[in-house]
């Protein structure tokens, strides 16, 4: 049983149920002003959270703390931030010829020719840019999928969450309250050629796998990983990012399982790989990397 909403959470769930009814009515162009604003004013009332981006960012591009080019990429990463819901909102009246026209892709064949030749696929993201929109546009191009999300408070915007990216044609199973066979479920998809997109870069679970990221250490999901070792599909990492207007997905090349070692060798193998990818992504596009919470394990305990 989900716990009784806050009075904050019931505020958030309202204004994401406005958001989706009203912003799509409003022009375009001064809706996104708006949002821009609004992220500037979070930017400049320096809370909780966009401190814990701006000393994340430190750690990603060695600026340093309270310096102005730090400041000023915080901005940019809060500005990137505000875009994303933004988009959201607007996302289910757009048409998929114009979503699929505005993204720019690089390694779509990653994917295509996996698919055609019967073999599931595992995308693994960062928590980069839109990825709502980069998953309207796998859909669109012929690619419906399976993804987990996280268990949002209050349980109806959790409900409105989900039935949006339903919506988009993705399947989406609940990372906490459902019947417990997420990862049965998911290999079931692969295994039968589908396509899986799961978030790849912060462990909610508390089984996450170790490896090193921007020369710390953290925990990564399990998930991703151990699907390629369980059952042969290929892990393709991928990047997601705004490029002006439009938007960009890199999707890498796929992460090797080793062929020696135990399962667990062969996991943690393909989990630091695929972290050292997600690095090169964030740090080609740093404002586009939403981490606003603690990642890393001495962070975690400080």
């Amino acid at each position: 049983m989900s716990e009784k909403a806050s009075v904050s959470d019931r505020i958030v769930a309202a204004g994401f149920a406005a958001g989706w009814k009203l912003v799509p009515l409003l022009p375009q162009g001064p809706t996104a002003a708006v949002f821009r604003f609004m992220a500037d004013r979070v930017w400049r009332r320096g809370g909780k959270s966009v401190r814990r981006l701006e000393s994340n960012l430190a750690r990603v591009t060695g600026l340093e703390v309270g310096s102005r080019e730090l400041g000023e990429l915080t901005r940019a990463g809060m500005r990137s931030y505000f875009r994303y819901f933004h988009e959201i909102f607007r996302l289910p009246s757009m048409r998929t010829e114009e979503v699929v026209r505005r993204t720019h892709v690089i390694g779509a064949e990653h994917v295509h020719d996996t698919v055609a030749a019967g073999r599931g696929v595992v995308l693994a993201l960062p928590h980069m840019g839109n990825w709502d929109q980069a998953g309207a546009w796998l859909v669109g191009v012929g690619h419906p999928f399976t993804t987990v999300a996280e268990r949002l408070r209050p349980e109806s915007l959790f409900r409105r969450y989900v039935a949006f990216r339903e919506g988009l044609g993705m399947e989406v199973l609940p990372l906490t309250g459902g019947d417990g066979h997420n990862f049965g479920t998911l290999a079931t998809r692969v295994r039968k050629g589908g396509v899986v997109c799961l978030p790849a870069e912060r462990d909610l679970t508390k089984s996450g796998v170790e490896v090193r990221f921007f020369g710390a250490t953290t925990k990564v999901p399990a998930g991703p990983p151990l699907l390629a070792v369980q059952t042969g599909a290929a892990l393709l990492p991928a990047t997601v990012y705004f490029v002006g207007d439009d938007w960009g997905i890199h999707i890498h090349e796929e992460v090797p399982v080793p062929e020696e070692g135990t399962r667990q060798e062969k996991v943690a193998a393909v989990a630091q790989r695929m972290a050292e990818v997600f690095e090169k992504g964030i740090a080609e596009h740093p404002e586009d990397w939403h981490m606003l919470q603690r990642l890393w394990l001495e962070d975690l305990r400080s």
